[in-house]
């Protein structure tokens, strides 16, 4: 049976999905020397998928640097606290890579938020934004990309809180796994169907068209 995805997913059905859970292990990267080792294994692994966090700030005028940059394979995810190591040379080393398939989403801006902290020559990294337009799909944030494809819900609950506390919480740290992780997931799905082409698109009309349409506004 093919699979059925949309152009565009209904932000309203998003919130009865059951939420996505982490199973894997989490490993909260604290030193540089912690750093070197965990970046030696990612290096070893085929894909990775790439996040960041970054305290928000609610006061005027107040802002803070990229926090956290989590790296994530199938199974496992890497928490590299950036407020207490920075960039130091094993991270840099990780993000200049060349070889090894990396993937993120709006990548970009996240990339702006690491250059922040020092300077260092990127290497290759897959805008999953990209890939999915490649399909169809027009809708652009994790939440909505990862519905279409699975029918599960990621929850950003924990966006807003302070990633720079002294220990981060169970909470926040599947939170950080799971988008970092969610990327690998989805880079794997979309590669399949692009390959295999098993997959039906439904084009779904545009909500304010319709709504225009129903008040006469054309």
């Amino acid at each position: 049976m093919r699979k059925l995805i949309y152009n565009k997913v209904d932000k309203a059905m998003i919130s009865h999905l059951k939420r996505v859970e982490f199973y894997g292990k989490i490993y909260v990267v604290t030193s540089p020397v912690e750093a070197e080792h965990a970046v030696d294994y990612l290096l070893s692994q085929p894909i990775l998928g790439f996040d960041t966090e970054t305290r928000p700030a609610f006061e005027k005028g107040k802002r803070y640097y990229c926090s956290l940059l989590q790296v994530s394979t199938r199974t496992e995810c890497f928490l590299f606290r950036l407020n207490k190591i920075g960039l130091c040379p094993a991270v840099k080393r990780l993000l200049g890579d060349k070889a090894v398939t990396k993937v993120g989403l709006a990548w970009n801006n996240d990339m702006l938020s690491l250059r922040q902290l020092g300077n260092f020559e990127p290497g290759h990294f897959i805008d999953l934004q990209d890939m999915v337009r490649e399909l169809g799909i027009e809708d652009q944030s994790l939440v909505k990309i990862y519905a279409n494809l699975f029918i599960e819900r990621i929850s950003k609950a924990e966006r807003l809180s302070n990633w720079e506390r002294r220990e981060l919480t169970e909470r926040q740290m599947e939170y950080a796994a799971i988008d970092a992780w969610a990327c690998v997931r989805i880079y794997n799905e979309v590669s399949r169907l692009l390959a295999t082409r098993d997959y039906e698109l439904e084009v779904r009309p545009d909500e304010n068209v319709n709504q225009n349409n129903e008040t006469g506004i054309s």
